[in-house]
């Protein structure tokens, strides 16, 4: 009953504050970890492991069947899902079943084996979706220049607004976002679009403060110019959308990997830190704006699935990946104690940062 008057109480403050749109969060949400579980599922039945149930949500059933051993469940919190192995349970740490067809009885290196194929399965999704993003096209700011800033290296060379970058040493711009990627404060061959000519500039970057991918202020080199608002499709079709599928995943997984180090090392302050509120923002106005801006917002949340899964936290995919190669390498297990107190405080720790964030969430709403 509890479940279920939290998944009312879920939906009516997320078609009041979000309208129908909401539910592409749900849809998102459900999908992403239905993937991600079916990773673990598939790779356990390819060991003959016995999947006892196989859930999309938390809590309460509201619809099961079984089919060849396995309970496949609806449950009533759709914010995550989990496969139950025979003989692994993360609520009894210590539990396991000596059967031919228990996890228990598998060696560290099988174990390893299903542990990864969840975030494994996050990862190809989100470069599956970037395929179809790319043969989609998605809208960006197209590199037509807004304004100029004074003494810019811009100005100094002769742009004027509303002139349209083409190409950066014989490198083809599609979009704004791209221009920043080849500069450097060596002299730059720039082709522009003024008006229906092509007209070609030499001109050199000049250093100025900027900011990175973090918000974090940086010098870099620019060229002093601002978008002028007008926007374009991008189209990545045929083979070249499978070259921006692996740039695209490899670019989001090295930005998580570093922000993650970043919030860590204190570069980047924990108010930054997001939750469930700012994910359902992402996704609703995603749905709201365009099918393709859904799909790149659900390849993002994927890709930080797989990646974060990926964490040596116990109660992860990753802390259950490094306690088994312990036992690889030391050639015995985890001490049970030690093993039940890494796994609580991981589970503590994971709740704490779930609730920490859900209030970084909150506190930004009610500031703006």
């Amino acid at each position: 009953m509890k479940s279920l008057l939290f998944l009312v109480l879920i939906l009516v403050l997320g078609f009041n504050f979000y309208s129908v749109e909401f539910l592409a969060t749900i849809l998102v949400i459900s999908f992403l970890i239905f993937f991600h579980e079916l990773g673990h599922f598939l790779a356990a039945r390819s060991l003959g492991v016995k999947v006892e149930v196989f859930s999309i949500g938390f809590g309460k059933s509201l619809i099961e069947r079984e089919f060849k051993g396995t309970k496949y469940r609806l449950s009533a919190l759709p914010l995550g899902g989990y496969v139950k192995l025979k003989g692994q349970d993360d609520m009894r740490p210590g539990f396991e079943n000596l059967e031919p067809d228990s996890y228990s009885i598998l060696s560290p290196l099988k174990k390893i084996y299903i542990l990864f194929a969840g975030p494994f399965f996050n990862l190809i999704l989100a470069f599956f979706l970037y395929i179809i993003i790319g043969n989609l096209g998605i809208e960006k700011l197209a590199a037509q220049i807004g304004n100029i800033a004074p003494n810019s290296a811009a100005e100094q060379a002769g742009l004027q607004k509303n002139d349209t970058i083409l190409e950066i040493d014989g490198i083809k711009i599609q979009s704004f976002d791209e221009i920043s990627k080849y500069l450097s404060l060596e002299p730059l061959k720039v082709l522009i679009n003024r008006e229906g000519k092509k007209l070609e500039f030499i001109l050199s970057p000049k250093l100025a403060q900027g900011y990175n991918d973090f918000g974090q202020i940086i010098e870099k080199p620019q060229l002093g110019v601002s978008p002028s608002g007008s926007t374009i499709l991008v189209f990545h079709q045929g083979l070249k959308s499978l070259q921006y599928a692996l740039d695209e995943s490899i670019r989001a997984s090295t930005l998580i990997v570093k922000g993650i180090g970043k919030l860590i090392s204190g570069e980047v302050e924990a108010k930054n830190l997001g939750g469930i509120i700012t994910m359902t923002e992402l996704t609703s106005k995603a749905a709201s704006s365009s099918f393709a801006l859904l799909l790149f917002i659900a390849a993002l949340i994927s890709i930080n699935l797989g990646i974060l899964n990926l964490l040596p936290i116990p109660m992860l995919d990753g802390g259950h990946i490094l306690f088994n190669l312990y036992e690889m390498i030391f050639r015995r297990k985890v001490p049970q104690r030690a093993f039940e107190y890494l796994s609580y405080g991981g589970m503590a720790l994971l709740l704490s940062l779930m609730l920490f964030a859900t209030y970084n969430d909150i506190v930004r709403a009610v500031g703006e």
